[in-house]
């Protein structure tokens, strides 16, 4: 299934995508999918409704990020060796965790608008893991269970901000709107093998980013279990898994993006994003 959010910014219902992009509303079965709502048990339950039964919004005026709210957006920095070598950086040993801001979650579709004083503002595509049950010190054959669905992420960066700012990542990451989601929330039955999806990400229409999942350094269900171990993990919880290379740091002389600017990106089965660029 593929769980979405629809409506304008906090007016969002609850919905199914089906056939042809069109969508069920599922406003009288859940009020919103949130933390307490997007877990593996109501996502079983789910499978069981007759989905014929709800309204048919053919064509919604805008997708919003797919969970109206997260308790953690927690993100993995240098997973694929090739962009660690661009980043000039060195291969981790372990999963470098860092956090973003919930605050600066947004819809697939809506803009990026560049933070005040920002001067280099990079694009990262990311499969991202939503988690649907408590994991703590979860054993890595358990973590795959603990798994709600996926997810495209956009981990939008100010690389200032970022690396010249006193040493914090969390700086450059969790600015507003530095985090759209979407456009859907796949379920964790339709997604057998994570390690198995095409990532890709344009810039005003030229290729920039090209990878797989297949050549993360930590998979997910390694990542998964592995930050279990530092904090206990939520239903609604979001990690994002890293980038693959192409990002515009990487690039002699680096690309930064700037006010007008059309990024589009996409994970095999997960659904396309398309933003643009604001000024401050």
């Amino acid at each position: 299934m593929r769980l979405v959010r629809f409506g304008q910014p906090g007016a969002e219902r609850p919905g199914v995508l089906v056939e042809a992009g069109a969508v069920r509303d599922l406003s009288a079965w859940v009020s919103d999918w949130t933390p307490d709502t997007v877990t593996v048990e109501t996502i079983a339950r789910l499978r069981s409704v007759d989905l014929n039964g709800f309204p048919l919004v053919s064509k919604p005026d805008r997708l919003g990020p797919p969970l109206r709210r997260t308790g953690k957006f927690i993100a993995i920095g240098l997973n694929y060796r090739d962009h660690a070598v661009e980043a000039n950086m060195p291969i981790p040993a372990e999963p470098i965790v860092f956090m973003k801001a919930p605050s600066c979650l947004s819809g697939p579709y809506d803009p990026i608008q560049m933070p005040r004083g920002a001067t280099k503002v990079d694009w990262e595509v990311e499969l991202g893991v939503v988690i649907g049950s408590v994991l703590r010190y979860a054993p890595i054959a358990d973590a795959m269970a603990g798994i709600a669905g996926y997810t495209v992420v956009h981990d939008v960066s100010e690389r200032a901000f970022q690396l010249e700012r006193g040493g914090q990542w969390d700086k450059g990451k969790g600015c507003d709107s530095f985090g759209p989601i979407g456009p859907w929330l796949v379920t964790a039955d339709e997604v057998p093998d994570p390690q198995s999806l095409q990532l890709w990400l344009d810039v005003n229409g030229a290729r920039k980013q090209s990878g797989t999942t297949s050549l993360m350094i930590f998979p997910v269900v390694e990542i998964v279990s592995y930050v279990s171990h530092f904090m206990t993990l939520e239903p609604g919880d979001i990690i994002a898994t890293g980038t693959p290379p192409g990002v515009g740091m990487g690039f002699k002389p680096p690309q930064w993006l700037k006010p007008g600017d059309v990024v589009r990106l996409g994970i095999t089965g997960l659904g396309e994003q398309q933003q643009i660029v604001l000024a401050p």
